[in-house]
């Protein structure tokens, strides 16, 4: 889709575009002086859950969490809707209210933006952020020997399916929603501290898929340790249900065959690393002989941190049980 576009913007021709179109990364990097570069990105989607408010902020956070997992500060946001036109007022004034509290949450400055008519609510920013220009944090930035390690748990998809398909218990919902509104702004600036140059957040792609990604960036292979990958309370009794939605198959489907999975690990466990996340948490590479004090930093912080594998020498992902 992005290849016509890619012919016209030749990165050799633009010297102060350091991410762009021909990387697989979260958000476009424009260097602004030799202190400072811009970050870009932007994000929206449809609603995951059924409270308006819950969802601005959900999409706010995950929106803003692109700019986090490049290792800068988000600053200012343009809201982007899409509403029908029969929407009730109230419920699209809590929309942009819980992208605004959220935004105001971050230290971030809504400044305008552009709503549409459409058939199905969508909301989202366009999110700009600084980060120092040699400093950022790409997919590529992954070495043999770092620890991996997720700053979420997984499982939100196939939760938000089940609330659509009417299977959810309140609870469930209520956890993983928390989870959701929870901003990446910690974790990306614990990366920051720790001058990590590997990472991105988990999103749409999954774990695998956006793991993926940042292996082939890297030039190395993951291995994953599925006793250790956290996954919110309720996942597994969802993914025993198969509430998965359609991304998850997709996903199998695209990153699978790189994917080589222990036998003792069942199908369900399998398509959980697939499941789409929204508002996932950042998967970073931390250097093996820094991971002791990362973690100790990150509980000083209340910043949850799991080791969940390792980088090698290789490529692809290997799960082991």
């Amino acid at each position: 889709m992005l290849r016509p576009v890619q012919n016209l913007f030749d990165p050799r021709s633009f010297p102060d575009l350091l991410v762009g179109l021909g990387d697989p990364d979260d958000a476009a990097v424009w260097r602004l002086d030799a202190a400072r570069a811009l970050v870009v990105t932007t994000d929206f989607f449809t609603p995951v859950v059924d409270d308006a408010y819950d969802y601005g902020q959900v999409a706010a956070a995950n929106s803003l969490s692109d700019i986090y997992a490049m290792g800068g500060q988000p600053f200012l946001a343009l809201n982007v809707a899409a509403l029908p036109p029969d929407l009730p007022p109230e419920i699209s004034g809590e929309i942009l209210r819980g992208g605004a509290e959220k935004c105001r949450e971050a230290g971030v400055v809504i400044a305008g933006g552009h709503t549409i008519q459409d058939k199905e609510p969508k909301y989202g920013l366009v999110a700009l952020g600084f980060v120092h220009p040699e400093k950022y944090l790409s997919k590529g930035g992954a070495k043999a020997g770092d620890v991996l390690v997720l700053t979420k748990p997984l499982g939100f998809g196939v939760t938000t399916t089940a609330l659509k398909q009417q299977k959810a218990d309140p609870a469930d919902v209520e956890e993983v929603v928390g989870w959701m509104k929870k901003l990446n702004r910690e974790a990306g600036a614990l990366a920051v501290e720790f001058g990590l140059r590997g990472g991105t957040d988990v999103t749409g792609y999954s774990l695998l898929g956006h793991g993926m990604e940042m292996a082939e960036a890297s030039g190395v292979g993951f291995r994953l340790e599925m006793a250790k990958i956290p996954f919110v309370s309720c996942a597994r009794k969802y993914a025993d249900l198969w509430t998965f939605p359609g991304g998850a198959a997709d996903n199998r489907l695209y990153f699978g065959p790189r994917v080589r999975f222990a036998a003792s690990v069942p199908e369900e466990e399998q398509m959980l690393l697939f499941d789409p996340q929204t508002s996932g948490g950042l998967l970073l590479a931390v250097p093996g002989s820094e991971t002791a004090a990362f973690l100790e930093r990150a509980q000083e912080i209340g910043q949850p941190a799991w080791v969940i594998g390792a980088v090698v020498n290789g490529e692809g992902i290997e799960v082991t049980k």
